[in-house]
């Protein structure tokens, strides 16, 4: 099972469906466990209805917190999608600079035209209502003025004037105009037959008035003027209703105008008795309520219903000439009412225009500048699109410019990824963009040469492990002890391969050769002369040793005055003579500022006699069992430096106890805050530990000169040879 689970996961996760983060994990934990609430209040549907309502609740929970949690992780997978590539960043991020914001500028100017537009109509609307009042007032004040007059010369008032105007203007023969004078007399009315007569309001007795009424569920347009005279007040009402008529008048050039007015419904949505539509085409929709009134208890809602339609929508002249749809209060006063205070929703308008009729109510006054102005702004809109679009451009080339640089770059990372050092991007402009090609392609060459240079120096560390190996071979691992001698030699190189030499040889079961030499410089050309040193020394010790003649003829190539031992009996091995050929040899055979110190001495067991030839290298030292010590400082100059030299000898008489000491300058000359190791250092050591065993002095002797070294890189070569007579 488990097995079957893991093979699941895998193939899961090759599709890239497993879910990796916790917002993933949560939403599959949770839909899994919606899909099983579901299932079971399936099955106990039936049979346990009340724990299935109980379940249903969950399930409605889980789902809606499943659908969250996905929403986010779609979200989450489409961003990695689309933003995963750089011109895919750029386009979002033009379209959230760019874009986004002249879109949401668009919108608000559109919304903004819109309602100013709307505000307009409306405004046209009220505007006209205000100027008819405005016409009845300016009628009422000539009327209540000239009764006034008739009653201050004592004649009796008529409304002969008002009928003649009837006969004369068509906006009289709708109108009904009462006056009074005095509060409490009998009005004198000229109207339409049948008309009711008006009543004067209470709070109209001590101010003019100018508004939209309701009266007897109608809608009127009604003044007020008031004339003093010595008497009594002159009091003049003129009343118009706001029927289709007049709102014929209104809407002429401007729209489609339906005026609305508030009637009562209860809560079933039956209409109240006492109130009536005229136009029951459109749904009412109910906007608010009002408290129980005279019309009957409880609650009343009130909805807008319209009472009639004015006017008519033209025929768009364009494509942006769309509908503009815009609705307006009418602020109405109760005439039956004490107040007198206008009351917001119990009327209203609504216009449907559009903008060209707008547009032509608007400039009608301009005329000719009318037209100038739109070609003003036309100019001006195609000038915003020329930058626009150019903009659109340049945004475009510069996002390209820097996909494209980025896409080389990726691809160029492709190629280095398979080790193709070789690939250069090719660079085609000189902005930043080119400089970063041009770092890639310098640092593409810097790594193909440190390639090839990593290359060679791993050829070279392979052939100085070889060397290392070789040279290691070629100092003494096993020698042959003497009676009344034992040796031991250590070298440890600055570097891979060391310039320092020692060497034991055995000439016969008394006689051994030792040998200490340093080698000018470092590294594999110190490492090749001091192996030249090593079989030379060997050659002339054990396959023969050449004699000279003639001190003159040292070096002398083959029969020119040179036979070997071989061929002369009673003929030895000497020092100063192994030094001389040597130092001819490599005259003759290195360049002229290789040279080397080399320090050769031949024990004789039974003389217990160290006979030396120092070339130039530090003097070994000789301490005595009483803690004395001896310099063996006979010798001449460097080894191949100068032709044929001679190199003096001596002898030393080493007793039992007798410490013989060789060493290099790597072992003297490390130096610290302190100073140098120095010689006397060296000495004390071996002094303090000279009953030890051979070996164990020269580790004690190399620890102390690591430690005197400290973190410093050793400087030179360490080599140090110890013998010691029995």
């Amino acid at each position: 099972m488990r097995l079957i689970s893991l093979e699941l996961e895998s193939k899961l996760r090759a599709k890239r469906l497993w879910p990796q983060t916790w917002t993933a994990r949560a939403a599959t934990y949770v839909l899994a466990l919606d899909l099983l609430f579901f299932l079971l209040q399936l099955v106990t549907g039936r049979l346990i209805p009340a724990f299935a309502a109980h379940l249903s609740g969950w399930v409605s929970f889980l789902s809606g917190l499943a659908i969250f949690l996905l929403v986010i992780v779609g979200f989450r997978w489409l961003r990695r999608q689309l933003l995963w590539r750089l011109r895919n960043r750029l386009i979002v991020t033009y379209v959230f600079i760019g874009v986004i914001p002249v879109l949401l500028l668009v919108v608000i100017s559109v919304i903004t035209l819109y309602l100013l537009a709307g505000q307009f109509a409306s405004f046209v609307v009220t505007s006209e209502i205000t100027s008819h009042l405005r016409s009845m007032e300016a009628a009422n004040r000539a009327i209540a003025n000239e009764i006034a007059a008739r009653l201050e010369r004592g004649e009796k008032p008529n409304l002969e004037s008002i009928a003649g105007m009837r006969s004369k203007d068509p906006e009289w023969a709708r109108r009904q105009v009462c006056a009074w004078h005095g509060v409490h007399s009998a009005p004198s009315c000229s109207g339409p037959s049948g008309a009711p007569a008006l009543t004067l309001p209470a709070f109209t007795v001590d101010n003019e008035f100018r508004e939209i009424v309701r009266d007897r569920e109608e809608l009127f347009l009604r003044a007020v003027n008031v004339v003093k005279t010595k008497s009594e007040p002159v009091y003049v009402v003129s009343s118009e209703p706001l029927d289709r008529s007049l709102t014929e008048e209104i809407a002429a050039n401007l729209g489609e105008v339906t005026l609305y007015k508030m009637v009562p419904i209860d809560q079933a949505g039956t209409q109240q008795p006492g109130s009536k539509a005229t136009d029951q085409k459109r749904p009412p929709i109910v906007i608010g309520t009002r408290g129980s009134g005279a019309q009957g208890t409880g609650n009343i809602n009130r909805t807008p219903v319209p009472m009639f339609t004015a006017g008519a929508i033209p025929a768009a002249t364009g494509m942006f000439d769309r509908e503009i749809t815009f609705g307006t209060p009418l602020p109405t006063v109760d005439w039956a009412g004490s107040s007198g205070e206008r009351e917001q929703d119990e009327a209203g308008a609504r216009v449907q225009t559009r903008p060209s009729l707008l547009y032509q109510r608007l400039f009608a006054a301009l005329g000719d500048l009318a037209q100038g102005i739109e070609y003003i702004l036309l100019v001006i809109a195609i000038v915003f699109a020329i930058i626009e679009l150019l903009a659109l451009w340049v945004g475009t080339r510069l996002t390209r410019s820097v996909t494209s640089a980025v896409a080389q770059l990726y691809d160029a990372t492709k190629h280095i990824n398979r080790a193709d050092f070789s690939h250069r991007i090719a660079v085609k402009s000189s902005d930043q963009l080119a400089s970063l090609a041009n770092s890639f392609n310098s640092m593409t060459a810097s790594i193909e040469k440190l390639i090839q240079e990593q290359k060679e120096k791993q050829r070279m560390e392979n052939e100085l492990a070889i060397a290392q190996e070789v040279q290691a071979t070629l100092f003494p691992r096993l020698t042959t002890p003497l009676e009344t001698l034992e040796v031991y030699g250590f070298c440890r190189p600055a570097r891979t391969v060391s310039g320092d030499y020692y060497d034991f040889l055995s000439l016969n079961s008394d006689k051994l050769i030792l040998a200490v030499g340093d080698i000018s410089g470092k590294g594999i050309s110190a490492a090749l002369l001091m192996a030249t040193i090593h079989s030379a020394v060997r050659a002339y010790s054990l396959e023969g040793i050449p004699l000279l003649r003639q001190p003159v003829a040292v070096g002398a190539a083959a029969g020119s005055g040179v036979m070997l031992a071989s061929d002369v009996k009673g003929i030895e091995t000497s020092p100063a003579m192994l030094l001389s050929l040597l130092n001819q040899q490599l005259y003759e055979s290195t360049p002229q500022e290789k040279y080397a110190t080399l320090f050769l001495g031949i024990y004789d067991g039974a003389t217990r006699q160290l006979t030396y030839a120092n070339g130039g290298h530090l003097p070994p030292i000789l301490l005595s069992e009483d803690g004395s010590s001896q310099h063996l400082s006979c010798g001449g100059i460097v080894v191949g430096l100068f032709e044929d030299m001679q190199y003096p000898e001596a002898t030393a008489q080493l007793r039992p106890g007798d410490i013989f000491v060789a060493y290099s300058d790597g072992v003297t000359e490390p130096e610290n805050d302190y100073g140098e190791f120095g010689e006397e250092r060296l000495l004390q050591l071996v002094r303090a530990n000279r009953h030890l065993p051979l070996a164990r002095i020269t580790e004690i002797v190399t620890a102390a000169v690591d430690d005197w070294i400290g973190d410093n890189e050793q400087p030179d070569d360490v080599t140090l040879v110890l013998a010691r007579a029995k």
